[in-house]
């Protein structure tokens, strides 16, 4: 809303700052920052009053495991809903209203944090740690992925491009595959789902999955700018995406809630983000990296999401096949816990290594 500030500009000149996406990504990231830090008290304290504490699994599912992690009984869950009040605040201030990218992706957002919601809240009106049927939460979160492909698909601009498979590292000019429609809509249904699930399983550690989706947020939103500028687009061989830089202030405000809830969920965390946080999470940056054609580089610069998802693939089928468990236990970063080392050491090391990934994704600018 903020925005058509720049409208009067003509009877106060400096109101023109408001038109620039860069003033307003820097606008979005504060806002979003220290609208968390002001209502994160006040929330975790009506979670407290409410109780709705996290239910852990039984000693009886993961041994040891429940040792480790017996004083975090009864922290609140569905801190998640802090990250969506200030991503969703940031949104309407700073972004352009018109702009189409801007609904799509916090729509599909805040539809993924509802239903991560209804999971949290199962949880804990059951008192187990499993709330809604996997079966279900899948079901839903396909439907939320479709409707954000059918929305791509409706509009001419967005549809000819998704329906281009870009190869990190490669220049524009060559595409990995010219996707049929149907293709497509079943590729980007993938892309968020599995986004969605994989920030999910990675949210098992105070601060690990709230501190990975930083370096993601930001250079998904160095992506999104650059493809929204002809000529740095050009220079770069991206894909040209007319009105993505919207997505730019997506991702500020995404940034900065998460970094805001990254201050109440560090450990020892008063908070967990729960499932109405990282289904959501996982949900945005999918949506973000499909609107951007930048789905495959989605893999590299969220490369801990993807090794705590295969951990847990490989852990399933290895046990099915053959009786035995690669793993200590997954997802991988409880694997590294039973190994010794202390809860602080895996999520300091995991975000190192997001980082790692996240400088391989900007690498890619150069080497096409």
């Amino acid at each position: 809303m903020l925005y058509y500030l720049s409208f009067l500009s003509a009877w106060f000149g400096p109101l023109n700052v408001f038109q620039y996406v860069t003033f307003r990504t820097v606008g979005a990231a504060l806002t979003s920052f220290c609208f968390c830090l002001w209502i994160g008290p006040r929330v975790i304290e009506m979670l407290h009053r409410l109780k709705l504490g996290q239910p852990l699994r039984s000693k009886q599912e993961v041994h040891r495991l429940a040792d480790l992690h017996e004083s975090k009984q009864g922290t609140p869950t569905m801190g998640g809903v802090l990250i969506l009040f200030s991503l969703t605040l940031a949104c309407l201030l700073w972004g352009r209203p018109t702009n189409p990218y801007l609904w799509l992706a916090l729509g599909s957002t805040l539809a993924l944090g509802t239903l991560g919601f209804c999971d949290d809240y199962a949880k804990v009106r059951k008192k187990t740690s499993g709330g809604l049927g996997g079966r279900q939460k899948l079901l839903v979160q396909s439907l939320v992925a479709g409707g954000v492909a059918g929305v791509l698909m409706l509009m001419p601009q967005a549809r000819e491009a998704a329906l281009k498979l870009q190869i990190p590292f490669v220049r524009e000019e060559f595409f990995l595959l010219q996707l049929p429609i149907w293709g497509a809509v079943l590729f980007f249904i993938f892309i968020i789902v599995g986004s969605s699930n994989a920030v999910n399983l990675t949210d098992g550690l105070d601060g690990l999955a709230s501190g990975c989706i930083l370096t993601v947020a930001l250079v998904l939103g160095l992506f999104a700018y650059l493809s929204s500028h002809a000529k740095l687009a050009s220079y770069l061989f991206l894909p040209r995406l007319p009105g993505g830089e919207e997505l730019v202030i997506f991702c500020a405000a995404l940034f900065g809630s998460a970094l805001g809830f990254l201050w109440f969920n560090c450990h020892p965390a008063k908070v967990f983000m729960g499932d109405t946080g990282s289904l959501a999470l996982g949900g945005a940056v999918g949506v973000v990296a499909i609107c951007i054609n930048q789905e495959l580089l989605l893999a590299v610069i969220g490369g801990v999401f993807v090794m705590e998802a295969l951990s847990v693939i490989l852990q399933v089928l290895s046990f099915r096949l053959t009786g035995k468990r690669i793993f200590a236990m997954s997802p991988i970063h409880h694997h590294f816990e039973l190994r010794g080392w202390s809860e602080t050491a895996v999520v300091t090391r995991f975000w190192i290594l997001s980082v790692v990934f996240a400088l391989a994704g900007l690498a890619s600018l150069k080497l096409r």
